[in-house]
């Protein structure tokens, strides 16, 4: 999940945002309009997605994106392709898949509880073509709301790529991080702990910190699967309880436990691994670790199942295009010190030099049907026993 800055929208949309605002971290959006091929930029441009050149060149502000997209399409009046993503590296993506394929292309950006509030919201007439956001147990959800297109083509992936593709084809995975990294100040901190019950101990009495579930999208799959680690829901409410008995600071954001970390209010903080490493390379002091039985968080791509034939077909084409060494290079540039540190399921694509070897690292994933199921009750009860 990325942290650059967001345009806000107009009323309408803005009032639809706050009221996911138990659900995401922030409630405005920016939209971007990738022209097509020949009035695009050279796909070779990279840039960061924060970069006043990249928002010049790719995007222009409307006050309702999506507006009759479906309607319009082939008919040249505006973008047929409207992508909700809350990934870093979006706006260059987006606009690189314009320019090598002709696709006019709209971008919707922001964070993942907004995306998912206003895809609820447009059930009845949805407008959007395809969703890019972190955590499998999303996309799980819309599958079973019928929301999702089934068997979409999967392009080739490496082995830990296909360990998280849906038996029924209906998302893609595009790349993994881990959910509840730790990060810590080596200063404070000279040995951190090396499993999860060493966050228990009495020398990090109130020096832990993580974010809300209820509030940062990708935190809910590590307390999923902190719970599955633990054997189920009632050990894992149990050993949260313990962890908020020892003085858990409970954040939003990334950004507010890190705050936290950076001036010394805690020793240690559980966040997302591509902010996480991050953070750590360009904060003097922190440092990364890896705890066992980390939760695989797959970054992934589900197409609108409303959408027509034509829309849901350019949308089979950007799937394409970002597991493509194209799409790839554009991923892995366009926010480096964030989401940009993933590691990738495109085969034959090596990770940035700042991440470990996926293979050095101890994982588990978790069924995100069953664990997608449950959400609205964990979040609900980490709110009510955790986070107050």
């Amino acid at each position: 999940m990325h942290l650059h800055p967001r345009t806000a929208l107009g009323a309408a949309a803005a009032l639809l945002a706050a009221t996911a605002i138990s659900a995401c971290g922030s409630s405005s959006t920016t939209t971007h309009a990738a022209a097509p091929a020949a009035t695009s930029a050279s796909p070779a441009t990279t840039g960061t997605a924060s970069t006043a050149a990249t928002a010049s060149a790719a995007s222009s502000a409307t006050n309702v994106p999506g507006a009759d997209l479906h309607a319009n399409h082939g008919a040249g009046k505006g973008p047929t392709l409207l992508v909700y993503s809350a990934q870093g590296y979006d706006i260059n993506t987006v606009k690189a898949f314009s320019a090598a394929t002709g696709v006019p292309t709209e971008l919707v950006d922001d964070s993942t509880g907004p995306l998912l509030a206003r895809i609820q919201a447009e059930k009845a007439d949805p407008q959007w073509g395809l969703l890019w956001v972190d955590g499998a147990t999303a996309f799980a959800s819309l599958d079973q709301q019928g929301l999702l297109r089934k068997g979409l083509q999967v392009p080739p992936l490496n082995a830990a790529g296909e360990k998280v593709v849906p038996s029924d084809h209906s998302f893609v995975p595009t790349g993994i991080t881990m959910g509840c990294t730790a990060i810590y100040n080596a200063k404070l901190l000279p040995n951190p702990p090396k499993t999860w019950a060493g966050l228990l101990s009495a020398s990090l009495k109130g020096k832990v910190g993580m974010n809300d579930p209820a509030v940062s999208g990708p935190t809910y799959p590590c307390v999923a699967g902190i719970m599955q680690m633990m054997g189920g829901v009632s050990a894992g409410e149990s050993y949260l309880k313990k962890l908020k008995a020892n003085g858990l600071h409970v954040s939003q954001t990334n950004g507010d436990t890190l705050h936290l970390l950076t001036t010394g209010q805690i020793a240690l903080g559980l966040i997302q691994s591509s902010a996480a490493i991050g953070a750590a390379a360009t904060t003097p002091g922190l440092k990364v670790d890896f705890l066992p039985d980390l939760t695989v968080l797959p970054s992934a791509i589900g197409v609108d199942a409303k959408a027509p034939a034509a829309v849901q077909a350019e949308a089979q084409k950007f799937i394409s295009y970002v597991l493509s060494p194209a799409g790839q290079h554009q991923m892995q540039t366009g926010d480096p010190t964030g989401d940009s540190l993933y590691w990738p399921v495109a085969p034959n694509t090596a990770p940035k030099s700042e991440l470990p070897a996926f293979s050095s690292l101890s994982s588990q994933t978790i069924n995100p049907y069953t664990w997608g199921a449950r959400e609205a009750a964990i979040n609900g009860w980490f709110t009510n026993n955790i986070a107050q």
